[in-house]
């Protein structure tokens, strides 16, 4: 694993524009960033795709864990939640059930893993289309570890007959300035669509009720939502209560049950479960249980919140609107540093199987305005 500089594209904003991406620049510097490259060989490749099926399935065993033992208060989860996780838990309703591990890794030492965005992940669009296109153009001979795109249409296929016949399936997500869960939903939507479903557009804001069903703007039932809106912010929602009328009549994508796997608190409970695996690193929801740690919140997004500590002393903080919610310790990752950069593996699944990576590279915290460099698999 190495990192190359290289000439961005004279032309870069308008390929990417015409790809989809829109949102390729923030704070005046580019997301995109297509002036360096991380170079990986066939042994990194594979050292990471092993890591991502080892710790999907070992997400699976503390899922079913924290049924079992209903241990959903450690989580924050209201309690009129409870019975609609379980159901869509041993339901198994039709889902991508995709997300995002975001890992440290070397190239050295085995992939670790920070934490799991599989509720609402996001750098969908950029890690599965845009740099392949640029690989494409850029080092035609050279392979790169991506197949997201063909994963998702595959498996919007496979759910197509289990969907409401007749229906179409609408997305959803939040009105924000910066255009990120727009282009993320555009996208998804691009996937389905080449499946063969028909879909819909529609803002969280603009869902209504109509006494019995969830609606669209010119009153059609909503029988399938794909929702780029956290779970967590779903059920607080003054129409939160709705759900629990709607499960069986919406099928919601992806389902309440990630509600367990996208919340940190899932973190001390892997180490509990696994403890000492290669792919972990120590969590504790008590207190800190070295003096070098990641302090994070079970909900915070983007960074937010985020406090590093080593050997006692703190050495990066953010803050951010998580600074009342209830927190968990996690044992301090170094990640390898080029040139003041500091990045994190984004390795996808979809349907529970690896299907890619993207990197974006920050300071020592990952927040919204990381960049995102593509790959590709070195040739020695």
């Amino acid at each position: 694993m190495r990192r190359i500089a290289l000439d961005p594209r004279p032309d870069w904003r308008a390929r990417v524009e015409a790809l989809g991406l829109v949102w390729h620049s923030t704070a005046g510097a580019p997301y995109w960033n297509e002036s360096a490259a991380y170079l990986f060989t066939r042994a990194d490749i594979e050292a990471v795709e092993t890591a991502t099926g080892e710790l999907y399935a070992m997400f699976v065993k503390a899922g079913q864990y924290v049924v079992d033992n209903r241990l959903y208060e450690r989580f924050s989860i209201p309690e009129y939640c409870w019975p609609l996780i379980e159901s869509a838990w041993n339901r198994e309703p039709p889902a991508l059930n995709h997300g995002r591990f975001d890992l440290a890794y070397d190239g050295a030492g085995p992939p670790r893993l920070l934490e799991f965005n599989c509720d609402t992940p996001t750098a969908l669009l950029e890690a599965a289309v845009v740099q392949w296109a640029w690989k494409e153009e850029v080092f035609p001979h050279n392979d790169q570890f991506n197949s997201l795109h063909e994963q998702l249409v595959a498996k919007w296929r496979d759910m197509g007959p289990y969907l409401a016949p007749g229906a179409p399936v609408h997305f959803s997500h939040a009105a924000e300035a910066a255009g990120e869960d727009a282009v993320t939903t555009a996208y998804l939507m691009d996937t389905a669509r080449e499946a063969g479903l028909q879909t819909e557009r529609i803002l969280v804001s603009d869902l209504g009720w109509n006494g019995r069903d969830f609606v669209d703007l010119d009153g059609r039932i909503i029988r399938t939502l794909h929702h780029l809106y956290p779970w967590e912010w779903l059920v607080n929602e003054p129409f939160g209560r709705h759900l629990a009328q709607t499960q069986t009549a919406t099928q919601w994508i992806e389902p309440i049950w990630k509600m367990i796997w996208s919340n940190k608190a899932i973190l001390p409970i892997l180490w509990d479960l696994f403890p000492r695996h290669p792919n972990l690193t120590w969590a504790t929801r008590d207190r800190p249980a070295a003096p070098s740690y990641a302090q994070k919140p079970i909900l915070s997004r983007e960074g937010a919140n985020v406090r590093l500590v080593r050997d006692g002393a703190q050495i990066a903080a953010t803050d951010g609107a998580y600074g009342q919610t209830p927190v968990i310790y996690q044992g301090l990752l170094d990640l390898p540093q080029f040139d003041g950069a500091y990045p994190v593996i984004g390795s996808w699944v979809v349907d529970g199987q690896p299907a890619g990576m993207g990197i974006r590279e920050d300071g020592l915290i990952t927040g919204n305005l990381a960049r995102f460099v593509p790959h590709i698999i070195a040739q020695f």
